[in-house]
């Protein structure tokens, strides 16, 4: 699952890591309950936050993905996601880890308290991914020089998916509708849900970091 403009997107396999659909909603707890038999649901959005300091998984992923660093933001901790409001959660993240917040990260603020409600909720079914780094693996450790939005970008990361028996098909229904990055990020996601289920995945940093409630804190591929 991939968050979009919209809500969320979500890509579906079947056992045998076949595309079996695609599905949006506006929330994704209305989503996660269309998929009831999922045995692993991936999700591009940060799950786990620490207490204070920065995140290992954010920079494993960032050097993953070099030199395209800026494909990966790093995660700080959960007093900034719990302020009200971007320029209280820029004064906290300057006073807790001494940078500050960018308004683009701000931005995933609702979806990402989101997330976290839900597996804190008790649907531990969701690991976080990032689709740049699944596509990196996809490729064999090398990440896609192209960005997402690019003709080229896209045409690539289709073919990665292809090579692995994820066809996407042209018709998604009313998916379709939903930009065509956020439908190839929640494709990648699927690929790795898939690895999850199958204990083949990858985890950055392995073991994981936990939260205070003992919930990993890592990226899977």
């Amino acid at each position: 699952m991939d968050a979009c403009r919209t809500g969320w997107v979500a890509v579906t396999l079947d056992e045998e890591g076949r595309f079996a659909g695609a599905d949006t909603a506006e929330a994704l707890g209305e989503l996660l309950g269309r998929v009831p038999d999922a045995a692993v649901v991936a999700v591009d959005m940060p799950l786990g936050l620490l207490e204070q300091g920065w995140r290992e998984a954010d920079a494993l992923a960032t050097a993953m993905v070099a030199p395209h660093r800026s494909r990966v933001f790093s995660v700080p901790p959960r007093e900034v996601w719990e302020a009200d409001g971007y320029d209280a959660a820029n004064e906290v993240c300057r006073r807790v880890v001494e940078k500050g917040l960018s308004r683009q990260s701000w931005g995933l603020a609702a979806k990402l308290r989101e997330a976290n409600a839900c597996r804190d909720g008790g649907d531990h079914r969701l690991y976080e991914v990032h689709p740049e780094v699944s596509f990196a693996a996809l490729g064999e450790g090398r990440p896609v020089p192209w960005s997402k939005k690019s003709w080229n970008g896209q045409a690539v990361r289709r073919r990665l998916l292809e090579d692995q028996g994820i066809v996407l098909p042209d018709d998604l229904g009313p998916a379709g509708r939903v930009p065509p990055d956020d439908v190839l990020d929640a494709a990648a996601a699927a690929w790795s849900a898939r690895r999850i289920a199958l204990r083949a995945a990858r985890s950055l940093p392995d073991p994981p970091q936990t939260t205070e409630t003992g919930l990993p804190v890592a990226i899977w591929y």
